[in-house]
């Protein structure tokens, strides 16, 4: 038997009866969105990559609490740090995508968007051994206008999808999309399961609780409430973090205030957060958990098709 299959057997052995989902958007710091209008793609090669000792922070984190995680892995980080991708594969983590330059969705044209599919996905399973068949686009930029991005995913054969936040936002969101899983209709009538970010119902809208700046900011108990109450509704809450978010020593970059606040707020309370969380609830990756969320689950119509493609 090998020390793989045991640690699974182990694990299994454990595991409470009712799981919460956790995820982790591998990407360098200098990668966010918060720093793209000053930092172009050409001048990422000029930074210290710091990812490593956070993986490896996070992964014995897992460990300790027996923990299993999805990461979802840009493809620049497998191209230029290829050790990224082992490390995580070889502690028995799922491996996903997170295409592979960053950019929102808006931003790249069908072809693109498929292109970045099929690249994401090529090297990470040539490195990681495992298939990939989940999805996160940066920036959760998948939206009513991009919607035609859930009609690619489908024809490329991607099993689900975490790319729609309900919520309002600046950026990004679909505040009219439901908060549970359920399965993603594009515009074309692809089809692909949509897992969303955790949120609380307050004021007939959703409210952000699950991952990011909103994990750093609320008091953990809150975050623990809603996982209770999704576990109530028989629901898997998604967890969601970046590794630069366990970095407090990371390097000052050129962005506004606002957004510097949101990406360096409460950085040094990121572990001790999650080592909460870990101590309450048995997290493990979509793939432990994929054959249940698809068993009743409902359905929700986005955007319409594009006028213009350049396909």
């Amino acid at each position: 038997m090998t020390h793989q299959t045991k640690q699974s057997i182990e694990r299994s052995n454990i595991e409470k009866p009712h799981c919460h989902i956790l995820s982790f958007d591998v990407e360098e710091y200098f990668q966010v969105e918060a720093v793209a209008e000053n930092i172009s793609h050409a001048e990422w090669n000029s930074f210290e990559k710091r990812l490593v000792p956070m993986v490896e922070l996070i992964l014995q984190l897992l460990n300790e609490y027996n923990a299993s995680a999805t990461f979802f892995v840009l493809g620049w980080v497998a191209r230029h740090e290829r050790e990224v991708v082992n490390m995580i594969a070889n502690a028995g983590h799922e491996i996903a995508s997170h295409g592979m330059s960053h950019s929102m969705i808006k931003e790249l044209t069908l072809q693109q968007f498929r292109c970045e599919l099929e690249d994401s996905r090529k090297i990470l399973e040539d490195i990681s051994g495992q298939p990939v068949i989940g999805f996160r686009a940066p920036t959760f930029s998948i939206t009513h206008q991009t919607a035609w991005a859930i009609d690619a995913l489908s024809e490329a054969g991607y099993e689900y999808d975490s790319s729609i936040f309900p919520i309002h936002h600046d950026r990004y969101g679909v505040p009219d999309a439901p908060g549970y899983v359920h399965y993603a209709i594009g515009p074309a009538g692809g089809r692909v399961l949509e897992i969303p970010p955790l949120t609380v119902r307050l004021w007939r809208r959703n409210l952000p609780i699950g991952g990011g700046g909103y994990l750093r900011i609320l008091p953990v108990r809150l975050i623990i409430t809603a996982l209770n109450g999704a576990e109530k509704n028989g629901q898997c809450g998604m967890i969601y973090l970046h590794p630069w978010e366990f970095d407090y020593a990371q390097p000052l970059l050129p962005m506004s205030r606002l957004n510097q606040w949101r990406h360096r707020v409460n950085l040094r309370r990121t572990e001790g957060k999650l080592r909460k969380l870990l101590e309450h609830f048995n997290f493990v990756s979509v793939s432990r958990v994929l054959n249940t969320l698809k068993v009743e689950t409902g359905t929700y119509h986005y955007g319409l098709r594009p006028k213009k493609t350049n396909d």
